[in-house]
């Protein structure tokens, strides 16, 4: 079969699949003699949608077969195992599934004819889920940990919830994968499926006035179908992304790992406005928090592109930053109004969240030591123990400082919802930790973000944090920002 059958085939099959006719479109899809990656992917969603557990078994193998690096098909073959209560191959599955991800926190599949995000989140979520099915507990628990470092606002309620059904060692929901979305074929290459007239049928005309010796042929016009109307489009307001369009007017630097850097000039597009004055931005792709009263609005129009209007100059100082309502969204279940009750739990683990120049979660038993709590976070942070300060609040001052001499007692009282915050910064005047932190850079890397760091090929980085496996955080030329753990590598001490 040629590629153009194979088109029309895959498009008709879509088609039908769109008017929630799944039998025959699965029967057109197995009809197609050499499918590729994507529609052995539909052909495992049909099957699996019909609660044909083999057959999408085959499929989803066939799609990896063709494509090694499809997450998604990784995802969807792990749920199949699932369902058929193989365990141990499901969690492979779900594991090469986050393998596939590369550290990232989502892919979006959207590009290439799916319209689906795959969350990293998700996936540990369903890693820990099969873990319990397996009796791993404790690893279910880590998982889940782990999941709140990739978490978005729409997912962290689930991932709290498995959370604490994990601490009273009960099960949670597996999440899905909605198996009536399917890969379509591009829609440029179905375009040119059908026979177009781009030059229509040319009129000979002549001038009614007699003076005027013109003759020739009509001009073009563009052709429409039999019943519609060709209007020339309104030059209405333009939009790059979803979201309000706004200018930044001053330089805002984040504080937690929510919120996002930003520079005058950068246009970002406000989602959504917060009662508190912060409001929910995308800039570069990236997603996060921003001062609203650090934002001007821009109307993008055909009218301002023509008039070169120039915005007004920010002033010198920013205004206040706003303060935050919730800094954190509350570790118990509030949305139920629900209290957990000690008596219920399996066994005494506690939540620390640690707001560090990113935030992050461990797992410590309540009433560990002050020693035992900075060996976890110092282990996380890959620093060691003694080159961390923690505190009960934002500002490290004598009273809520957290050390050896600390009434650890004190401390765990502040526990609400089996779930506490810390805050955590380096000590700057170690240098200890300056040595054994310093980076030699192996490549040059220059990137035009704001939270990027950007460094040449032979320069010393100090290292600040490991935000995850392939990015780092660091402080060159009394510059800090993150990046790719690749350019890199540790010094020796004594280097």
């Amino acid at each position: 079969m040629s590629f153009l059958d194979t088109l029309k085939q895959w498009d008709k099959a879509s088609t039908v699949a769109d008017r929630q006719e799944f039998s025959e479109a699965l029967e057109i899809f197995l009809s197609i003699e050499e499918p590729n990656s994507k529609i052995y992917f539909n052909i495992g969603c049909l099957h699996l949608l019909n609660e044909d557990l083999k057959d999408a078994e085959k499929a989803f193998d066939s799609s990896i077969c063709k494509d090694e690096h499809l997450a998604v098909a990784f995802f969807q073959r792990a749920i199949t195992f699932y369902k058929m209560t193989r365990y141990e191959e499901s969690l492979a599955d779900f594991q090469q599934t986050l393998k596939e991800l590369r550290g990232n926190q989502l892919i979006d599949y959207g590009a290439l004819g799916l319209r689906y995000k795959l969350n990293a989140c998700e996936v540990l979520h369903n890693i820990a889920l099969t873990e319990a099915q397996m009796g791993h507990w404790e690893k279910a628990q880590e998982s889940l940990v782990k999941a709140l470092d990739y978490r978005t606002e729409s997912k962290l309620g689930i991932i709290d919830n498995a959370l604490q059904a994990t601490l009273k060692q009960k099960l949670f929901k597996l999440i899905g994968f909605p198996s009536k979305v399917l890969f379509k074929p591009n829609k440029h290459y179905v375009a040119e499926l059908e026979k177009k007239d781009y030059l229509g049928k040319a009129k000979v005309v002549a001038s009614v006035v007699p003076q005027d010796e013109f003759s020739g042929f009509a001009p073009l016009m563009p052709q429409v179908e039999s019943g519609q109307t060709f209007s020339k489009p309104e030059p209405e307001l333009l939009r790059a992304l979803e979201g309000e369009p706004h200018t930044v007017l001053y330089k805002f630097v984040p504080e937690t790992s929510d919120e996002l850097a930003v520079v005058p000039g950068n246009v970002v597009f406000v989602l959504q406005k917060g009662a508190d004055n912060w409001a929910s931005v995308v800039f570069n792709e990236r997603r996060g928090l921003v001062p609203y009263n650090y934002l001007e609005r821009l109307e993008i129009t055909m009218a301002s592109k023509q008039n070169n209007v120039q915005s007004r100059p920010p002033s010198r100082q920013p205004p206040t930053r706003p303060e935050r309502k919730s800094g954190l969204p509350p570790c118990a279940d509030d949305r139920r109004n629900t209290q957990m009750k000690e008596s219920e739990l399996a066994d005494d683990s506690c939540v620390v969240k640690v707001r560090y120049t990113f935030t992050f979660a461990i797992l410590v038993p309540r009433g560990s030591s002050y020693a035992t709590l900075a060996e976890k976070i110092s282990e996380k942070l890959s620093v060691p123990a003694n080159a961390i300060v923690l505190s009960l609040s934002s500002e490290a001052t004598e009273q809520n400082v957290i050390d050896g001499g600390t009434d650890m007692e004190g401390v765990w009282s502040r526990v609400s919802g089996r779930c506490i915050t810390l805050w955590c910064r380096l000590a700057q005047t170690n240098e200890r930790v300056q040595k054994e932190s310093s980076l030699l850079a192996l490549h040059s890397y220059d990137s035009s973000n704001p939270e990027d760091l950007s460094f040449h090929q032979g320069d010393r980085i100090t290292l600040l944090s490991k935000v995850n496996q392939d990015w780092l955080e660091g402080e060159f030329n009394g510059n800090t920002g993150i990046f790719p753990a690749a350019f890199v590598e540790e010094v020796p001490a004594n280097g």
